[in-house]
């Protein structure tokens, strides 16, 4: 049991101001369109570029980038990918090219077509680009095979592509906005939305108009979307008690109830996991997490309820998995296998040569020291003293990576399961900073690649129960994604992403 308990920590950003904000009661009536008139949301980031080369980004910048651009694929409200630009896909023989049939029907809002050579355009832009996922698409190759075909070759089947053509790498822009410098502010897409340039603020507030021409009006359900910028929890929690938007990304779990009595809905997800990453697991570094059982004896130092209470104010689910519900290879036994045991730990410890525990250099920053401080308390609780370092505003990722630690805590996105494989578990994985490899692991991502699609479906299983049984990782909890949305809007919220989908959002009749 914890000795002390205090509020989650919270990041202290300064307020951005409400511009050009409609009221979320004011602006719902219908139009003679029979939509609503205004959809005002709040996000806590906005988007760097429009540019899809540069800053295309999902996760909590999503609602930017869909506004104005379509993906060729869509997933809908159970996560499930469906028919958007592309109609139809296919992969050939061995599942190295992917065939992908367009709509005939669909023009950018400067009037020229969206065809085959346009979504070649847009897939090489990005993979070309700067953007966080254009590696997903290295070594592929895009053509155009006539207007309404476009294939997608690669060196090796790749289980992820169609999802990703769902998100940001399947962005499609305007090829006569590639050099175009103003691209970067002033988007051309296919998308629901246009963005009215002269009444946004770059940074702060986002206006859009619903596109007259767009190809599938039915999923439009304003005639106008505002998106305002809001980077400090107690700003939004402030915007939503004046009335200010119809949805709101809530940052801080804790403001849940003061939130549901201000008469708004919780809508929630459950997309990240939080907990240590064991790094250094061949013990380059600290040597004692080179033995399982020293990783085994970390796991079970961790109450986990007690952290998500504290940490979390409850909204959570407590986890040993990396791998999330939805994925195939979920098995909610495994989240039973390391219980809260202390002096079990001990012993684990004892077995592995430490009896009187060992010191475990890890990073820290402000930003989380009430985690970072019960992390330490817990593990002081089996004998492992924790030497922290805060490495310094910016550094922590890049000090992560370098890699310069063993072992930290951190938050994480549980992705689908190939790119959670080559997020975090692959030998070369960008959370994989050591390289850490076993044939075992290498066996089951070859067969999860080049597999049956059921031998890929036993492979990931087998892959997840690996990874719990030889701890590689020490999760303690899912966290629940929460966005709020006022008496006047219904939201069906992505279990996929951090922002819902601006197709989710409609008027209550």
């Amino acid at each position: 049991m914890f000795r002390w308990k205090a509020a989650a920590a919270t990041i202290a950003i300064a307020a951005i101001a409400l511009t050009g904000c409609a009221g979320g009661g004011d602006d719902s009536g219908t139009s003679d369109s029979g939509r609503a008139d205004r959809l005002t949301l709040t996000a806590i980031i906005g988007p760097t570029s429009y540019d899809i080369g540069q800053g295309a980004e999902y996760g909590n910048r999503s609602p930017f980038f869909q506004a104005v651009f379509d993906t060729l694929l869509q997933k809908n409200g159970e996560g499930e990918i469906e028919p958007w630009l592309a109609t139809e896909w296919e992969y050939n023989e061995d599942n190295t090219v992917l065939t992908l049939t367009l709509r005939d029907d669909v023009e950018f809002t400067d009037g020229t077509p969206l065809d085959a050579e346009a979504v070649v355009g847009s897939l090489e832009r990005f993979r070309d680009g700067t953007a966080p996922q254009a590696a997903t698409l290295a070594g592929k190759e895009f053509a155009a095979v006539d207007a309404t075909t476009v294939t997608i070759t690669q060196p090796a089947p790749d289980p992820s592509l169609v999802n990703l053509l769902s998100i940001a790498p399947g962005l499609i822009q305007a090829p006569s906005t590639f050099d175009d410098p103003d691209s970067a502010t002033e988007p051309i897409g296919s998308g629901p939305y246009v963005l009215d340039t002269a009444a946004s603020v770059t940074g702060t507030t986002y206006v859009y108009t619903a596109n007259p021409d767009y190809w599938n009006p039915d999923v439009v359900k304003y005639d106008n979307l505002t998106i305002n910028v809001i980077e400090d929890p107690t700003a939004t929690l402030n915007a939503l008690k004046a009335g200010e938007a119809n949805g709101a990304k809530i940052v801080n779990n804790d403001t849940i109830p003061e939130i549901e009595a201000s008469g708004w809905t919780i809508e929630a997800n459950e997309l990240d996991f939080q907990g240590l990453l064991l790094f250094d697991r061949a013990g380059t570094m600290a040597p004692e997490l080179a033995d399982v059982n020293v990783r085994k004896a970390i796991n079970m130092a961790f109450d986990r309820e007690a952290l998500l209470d504290a940490l979390q104010a409850g909204y959570g689910t407590v986890t040993e998995q990396v791998f999330p519900t939805t994925s195939v290879g979920y098995d909610e036994a495994l989240d039973s296998t390391y219980e809260y045991d202390p002096e079990g730990a001990k012993e684990l410890l004892a077995e592995a040569g430490y009896p009187d525990g060992f010191t475990l250099n890890m990073m820290s920053t402000a930003a989380f020291q009430t985690t970072f401080d019960l992390v330490a308390q817990q593990l002081a609780d089996i004998g492992i003293t924790v030497n922290y370092t805060d490495p310094g505003t910016g550094n922590f990722i890049t000090d992560m990576l370098a890699p310069k630690y063993p072992a930290t805590w951190m938050a994480l996105e549980q992705n689908p399961d190939w790119q959670l494989i080559n997020f975090m578990i692959a030998p070369e994985a960008t959370f994989n900073p050591f390289g850490s490899q076993d044939p075992q692991v290498d066996e089951y991502i070859t067969t999860i690649q080049m597999g049956t699609e059921d031998e890929a479906a036993q492979a990931t299983k087998d892959l997840n129960a690996w990874i719990v049984e030889n701890a590689w990782f020490a999760p303690f909890f899912r966290v629940q994604g929460t966005y709020a949305v006022d008496a006047n809007t219904d939201l069906e919220f992505w279990p996929s992403n951090a922002y819902p989908s601006i197709f989710g959002f409609s008027p209550k009749n």
